[in-house]
């Protein structure tokens, strides 16, 4: 499993780059990142090579911050191959709450993250159907 920084954010003008300026200023790179919205406010999800220091460094400039357990899993890059791994986890009741892909391996593989109602199943059911679920050290290297 990967840890995900999740930055809850008002919807309001140049917030995104307060945040991306604050980490490139730190050395932080974002790997992986998905924004969600809603009409006061926004959840901006974030997959970086360092997530405990990403969340000091957000805390100390007043950004209200959550670390959680994703899933991410390294697929083909071909039809069919994403909905494989849905398929283990339709046929295991597995809720999928919310994905988002990241920079895909050159001319390799796709990456997706993903948040279920059970990590733990998830996880059994995707390894055990032969997909290929990333270690944090393994995601970051890429």
């Amino acid at each position: 499993m990967v840890k995900q920084v999740s930055v809850f954010l008002e919807n309001a003008k140049g917030r995104l780059f307060e945040v991306s300026n604050t980490l490139a200023k730190t050395g932080i790179n974002i790997n992986g990142i998905s924004l969600a919205d809603t009409t006061d406010f926004g959840i901006l999800r974030l997959i970086v090579n360092d997530p405990y220091e990403t969340v000091k460094v957000l805390k100390e400039n007043s950004f209200v911050v959550e670390l959680t357990e994703v899933i991410a899993m390294r697929i083909a890059d071909k039809p069919g191959a994403m909905a494989q791994a849905f398929q283990l986890l339709n046929d295991a009741e597995v809720s999928v709450e919310y994905l988002y892909a990241v920079n895909k391996e050159k001319g390799l593989n796709a990456i997706l993250v993903l948040r279920t109602e059970d990590h733990e199943n998830a996880c059994k059911v995707l390894s055990g159907g032969g997909i290929e679920l990333l270690s944090e050290e393994e995601f970051y290297a890429i």
